[in-house]
């Protein structure tokens, strides 16, 4: 196996994804995975050197350019063709590498992606799942959280189809229960959108439809996969990480306020580290973008060296459980 890493597009590239490569070998010790770190040839090498790391299971792919977030997504593949994201894409449509990871620019990664990698047959829109922790000790899956802000009822639809195969691919739940974001659990509630996406919903037989779920649900763990345009599910996401980041402060003031307080979160200060290390993207690593031929992840774009390597890691079990394949078997998709 091996796994393109884009060293590149994030804020703490190139040196992060770098270590996250070296992190990600020391705990993966199946000799045939591989990590390719994407370019350029000698900053690689001189660092590699500096860290006194030789291994055989690190190659290098020569990218002299760098995707930065000022490119427009559209024209990355024509205007930078020895870029680092668009070599490494390249390298997994050529079949050379079995998947990649890059904290590049989202819609650089995305538009590249689609025109290389190539959607499955009959998939209209790829999409990004994100995995939020809930309250029974899994994780839910909201889809799409980002990718595509204006979407038609038959997307949402397609969306909920690959939740479906993905949560039975990644975690193993066979029969995954499906929600429509909307403003009420009532059928008839939501706009248009969500009123014709929930006609659609109801009608498959290729997901087990729970009906409309509010926001406040999403961390409940009743309903495995959330589905809603990419704008809403943006929205959500940059709403949890704003709440957790203010709780957060909010009880260490709490905590550091007087004497008791402190004496008190010195009793609690494990359970605090295990529930912060539940909500911290690092830990997860990335976002796929679900619907591809092929495994491409994003990254965050903040993303340090353990975020890279779990980012890998993210990479490996879907390459390992066949996820793209998974997808097409499940929607009775062909080639």
């Amino acid at each position: 196996m091996r796994i393109i890493l884009d060293i590149y597009g994030g804020d703490n590239s190139p040196y992060a994804p770098i270590d996250g490569a070296i992190e990600f070998l020391s705990l993966c010790t199946d000799e045939s995975v591989h990590v390719v770190l994407c370019g350029d040839e000698k900053l690689i090498a001189d660092y590699l050197t500096k860290k006194h790391v030789k291994s055989d299971r690190i190659e290098i792919l020569h990218a002299p350019d760098e995707v930065t977030c000022h490119d427009e997504p559209t024209s990355v593949l024509r205007a930078k063709p020895e870029s680092s994201m668009v070599k490494g894409i390249r390298t997994v449509a050529d079949k050379e590498a079995d998947g990649i990871v890059s904290a590049g620019s989202t819609g650089a990664l995305f538009a590249t992606s689609i025109s290389r990698v190539k959607r499955i047959p009959g998939i209209a829109r790829p999409c990004l799942p994100t995995e939020v922790p809930n309250l029974k000790g899994g994780y839910t899956l909201l889809c799409d959280s980002g990718a595509n802000a204006n979407c038609t009822p038959e997307f949402l639809l397609q969306f909920a189809q690959l939740g479906t195969c993905y949560m039975r691919a990644m975690h193993g739940i066979e029969n995954p229960s499906v929600g429509l974001v909307c403003n009420g659990t009532e059928d008839e509630k939501g706009n248009e959108l969500t009123r014709e996406a929930h006609k659609l919903l109801a009608e498959s037989d290729k997901i087990n439809f729970a009906g409309n779920v509010e926001a406040r649900e999403l961390f409940s763990g009743d309903t495995d996969v959330f589905v809603c345009d990419g704008f809403t599910g943006n929205v959500m996401l940059k709403t949890i990480e704003g709440s957790i980041k203010t709780f957060g402060k909010m009880l260490k003031d709490e905590i550091t306020s007087s004497l008791i307080s402190k004496l008190g979160g010195l009793f609690i200060k494990k359970s605090i580290g295990r529930l912060k290390k539940r909500f911290d993207y690092r830990e997860v690593g990335g976002v796929a973008i679900l619907g591809l031929r092929g495994c491409v992840i994003k990254a965050h774009g903040s993303s340090n060296s353990r975020a890279f390597c779990m980012a890998l890691m993210q990479a490996k079990n879907m390459i390992e459980k066949d996820v793209a394949g998974e997808v097409a078997k499940e929607l009775s998709i062909g080639d």
